[in-house]
């Protein structure tokens, strides 16, 4: 019987679409494995062309983004209805907002917060000093904007032309080539046009699920090793990621009512919790200190970081300015992702509910994790307790994490809260996305059913063997590199699902009909 349903759920997938995208990927993974060191100099000479081109291209794209963002939000597309205006919101905005922070910040958060500011520290912006207090004050500054509105706005900005098509229009397919049929018509969307759109997004996205898995996991085996006291190994690596594995398979097949939103909130709780115990066991003062100071940094500095190009350096490039060019182009790669994930959750929300609570709920998430994370790093750096620079230029920086937390009080204690956090972020991020993927790629209607519990595992099972594949031949590193290169083509599709809602919403004059009475 299992069987039989595993075989039905298989032939739910649409493979004009999902067939070609994985065939795409393995065909670029697999000549950049076997050669791993000359395939990374050629694509990071192309990323960095890329920066050198078009670095005022992303900072401008990300700022319009956010324009577009509050736009939509403030004027009479904003109290548009994505629904029965008479049905209540699937989610209490408590609940919403929860899933949409592990969504939108998940584990990268855990991965990059208390170490992203060595980066700046040591190659700061404006011709400061390495290592000096400015230069530290940029560190936690920069890594608190790139959790910030423009990124968010990126994640966002298709999902209302999705959630207009799935929740209002009542269309089966829940897939961008859809969402853009009122722009193309329909011999587009049905025919190769509409494939094609559907099928760079699924190879944007099943390579980037696949980095996820193989980035995320030396968060908790780096952690491991220092609470078990055993060597990172490869065993241990795979041991993690099939315990990881089973966890977001039964989340996914659970579904979002149940695996998703209770894992989502029962983790702020938990998060919460860890902060505290930084804030009492360690160095709860400084860290308060330093986190006023870094937010009043980022704020009066925030426009002179969104418009940063280093112009006048000419030959010389910062970090904050490539990393930011390679942050956006991965947040686009990330976007649709994103936008079809909100659009799923959020019937019987408004178009300003949606799109604010995405903007400013993983923004506050993501400021008071840095802040906590970031500061305590910064402090045991200060008083000389762990080498945390030394550590990040001469090792794996995801080694200085335990380092640091090994300093607190019941380290221990500390160690296994960071893991559990760290597993669940995980664990949502590629539960929402299988969730996701499974949604767009399968035949049922989306406007009306879930997809199906056995599909969501069949795509788990194949992002893990890719990921584990790559992991171990060493594909992983220039897959990360083109996914970031994937942007590029998904901000052209950005823009038009963009202009396909406001055209949509005009035509059904719902900011008229398609309102709370």
């Amino acid at each position: 019987m299992k069987v039989k349903s595993l075989l039905e759920s298989w032939k739910l997938i649409d493979f004009k679409i999902f067939l070609p995208s994985l065939l795409i990927i393995i065909a670029i993974s697999i000549p950049f494995s076997l050669y791993e060191s000359e395939s990374l100099t050629l694509l990071n000479n192309i990323f960095d062309k890329i920066v050198d081109v078009f670095s005022w291209g992303y900072i401008w794209y990300a700022i319009i983004l956010l324009g577009a963002g509050l736009y939509l939000s403030f004027s009479k597309y904003g109290k548009v209805v994505l629904g029965d205006p008479n049905e209540k919101p699937r989610f209490s905005m408590f609940e919403y907002a929860s899933i949409l922070i592990a969504m939108g910040v998940g584990s990268t958060i855990m991965r990059t917060g208390m170490v992203q500011w060595t980066q700046v520290a040591i190659d700061p912006p404006f011709g400061l000093q390495p290592e000096s207090q400015d230069a530290l004050l940029w560190g936690n500054a920069y890594s608190m904007f790139l959790w910030s509105f423009q990124v968010f706005a990126i994640f966002v900005m298709a999902a209302p032309a999705m959630a207009y098509v799935i929740h209002v229009k009542k269309r089966p397919l829940m897939r961008i080539s859809e969402a853009c049929r009122v722009i193309f018509g329909d011999k587009f969307t049905d025919g190769l046009g509409g494939k094609v759109l559907d099928t760079i997004f699924l190879v944007s996205i099943l390579s980037g699920a696949a980095v996820t898995l193989g980035l995320g996991t030396p968060i908790i085996t780096y952690n491991l090793s220092a609470l078990l006291d055993i060597e990172v190994t490869f065993g241990l690596t795979l041991i993690v990621t099939i315990i990881w594995v089973f966890l977001f398979s039964v989340s996914a097949y659970l579904g979002i009512e149940k695996g998703i939103k209770r894992l989502s909130t029962f983790n702020m709780y938990l998060a919460g919790a860890l902060s505290l115990f930084i804030l009492v066991a360690g160095p709860g003062i400084f860290i308060l200190d330093y986190f006023t100071d870094t937010v009043g940094h980022l704020l009066n500095n925030y426009i002179n970081l969104s418009l940063y190009t280093d112009s006048v350096a000419m030959e010389t490039t910062t970090h904050i300015q490539s990393h930011m060019v390679f942050w956006f182009a991965y947040s686009a790669t990330w976007a649709m992702l994103h936008s079809i994930f909100a659009a799923k959750i959020s019937k019987g929300r408004t178009v300003k509910e949606m799109i604010l609570t995405y903007l400013l709920a993983p923004t506050l998430l993501s400021w008071i994790a840095t802040g906590v994370l970031g500061g305590l790093g910064v402090h045991r750096y200060l008083t000389g307790e762990v080498a945390v620079l030394d550590i990040v230029q001469n090792e794996d920086p995801m080694n200085a994490i335990p380092e640091i937390l090994l300093t607190l009080p019941w380290a221990w204690v500390a160690l296994i809260a960071f893991v559990i956090v760290s597993m669940i972020f995980l664990t949502t991020t590629l539960d929402s996305t299988t969730y996701t993927i499974a949604a767009y790629s399968s035949k049922r209607d989306m406007s009306k059913f879930e997809p199906s519990r056995n599909l969501r595992i069949i795509i788990a099972a194949i992002i893990t063997t890719l990921a584990l594949i790559l992991m171990q031949i060493g594909g992983l590193a220039p897959l990360e590199v083109i996914s970031g290169m994937m942007g590029l083509p998904i901000i052209l599709i950005q823009f038009l699902t963009i202009f396909a809602a406001k055209k949509m919403m005009d035509e059904d004059r719902a900011w008229a009909q398609n309102i709370r009475k």
